[in-house]
């Protein structure tokens, strides 16, 4: 039986979880843990990588359809014996046999999930159910990264996992936004219904090296823009907040949230809070002094508060965010140079 989940008591469960492969209780053979990452080739999803195949005992398969994701975030693992690639599309039946599902797949910035809404809705409800058949099959434990998006244009601040969301259904966001709550239901449902073990986190905007570039995220954006002395353009009113998490924090959390007892959903974010013009103003004073900031109009349901509760993440997984933003812009700053190929200036 699980343990209560953040939103409550709705929770029992009726059937014990599916049994993994009987080679988990072999007596004279121990062997690796086998770990899906879905979207394993993207931004979060390599950083993820990076810090599981640093334990070897884990294989990790990672499957990725490169639609924002690519290989280079991957180059050093490609050929490894513990590591396999493949080019494959959630939205496909997916068989292997595995101990654990990470499902990151999903375009998460804007530009991405607008492009094609219908493709992105596919990819958290059909993709969802893909990973999840796949979990019943081989009794593997399920970690979904479900979003702060969840919360909408939020009407409580911060927000705690019980806040149930403000969420425009008929939105330009609402691809991603309800894509995401549907896919949640799915979890719990699962979980439920077939005894599927799950972990649900909801995770709130992440910065640091191999972000895309124009993804059209904040960080990049002003990133991206600084490097090549062009406007910081903030979205009017500019008093709009987010909180960022650097990536090692986010890849910490998730990994103890898989590890641990708690089905979530838990909120993995930093709960430092910037307006949009205080980012702005600090990406200048740490890579572009000269640069202006200038203001554009603002996309249709951008959210106007953005801020983790982390009381449970902290309670239950003993995780908090480490890296201050005015230390993690710089390295993120040098990954885009490099890729930018924009010299520092001395």
């Amino acid at each position: 039986m699980e343990k209560n989940s953040a939103n409550g008591d709705h929770q029992t469960t009726t059937k014990p979880p599916p049994m993994p492969s009987p080679l988990r209780f072999s007596k004279f053979f121990q062997p690796n843990m086998r770990i899906l990452v879905t979207g394993g080739a993207g931004f979060i999803g390599s950083h993820l990588v990076d810090k599981l195949m640093q334990n070897e005992k884990n294989e990790v398969i990672v499957v990725d359809n490169f639609f924002t994701g690519s290989k280079d975030n991957l180059k050093k693992w490609i050929g490894h014996p513990r590591f396999e690639l493949r080019r494959h599309d959630v939205t496909e039946p997916l068989l292997v046999e595995v101990d654990k599902i990470y499902h990151l797949a999903c375009p998460a910035s804007p530009i991405f999930y607008k492009y094609n809404p219908v493709k992105t809705i596919k990819t958290n409800v059909i993709g969802m159910l893909n990973m999840l058949g796949l979990a019943k099959r081989t009794g593997a434990r399920i970690l979904l990264t479900s979003t702060s998006e969840v919360y909408g244009d939020p009407l409580v601040h911060p927000q705690p996992e019980s806040y149930w969301g403000n969420v425009n259904p008929i939105g330009v966001r609402s691809c991603y936004d309800e894509g995401k709550r549907v896919a949640e239901t799915l979890m719990f449902d699962y979980h439920r219904q077939h005894g599927i073990e799950i972990r649900i986190a909801r995770i709130f905007n992440t910065y640091g090296p191999r972000m895309n570039i124009d993804d059209g995220r904040v960080v990049s954006n002003f990133i991206a823009q600084a490097l090549r002395d062009e406007p910081l353009t903030v979205q009017a009113p500019g008093t709009q907040t987010r909180s960022f998490c650097y990536v090692s924090d986010m890849v910490d959390g998730l990994i103890r949230l898989m590890e641990g007892d708690n089905t979530g959903p838990i909120n993995i974010g930093n709960p430092g809070e910037f307006t949009m013009i205080e980012l702005a103003e600090l990406v200048k004073e740490l890579i572009s002094p000269k640069v202006e900031i200038k203001m554009v109009e603002n996309t249709p349901d951008d959210p106007r508060q953005r801020k983790p509760d982390i009381t449970k993440a902290k309670e239950l997984l003993g995780w908090e965010p480490k890296v201050k933003l005015r230390d993690g812009l710089p390295l993120m700053e040098e990954d885009f140079r490099l890729r930018l190929g924009v010299s520092k200036k001395i």
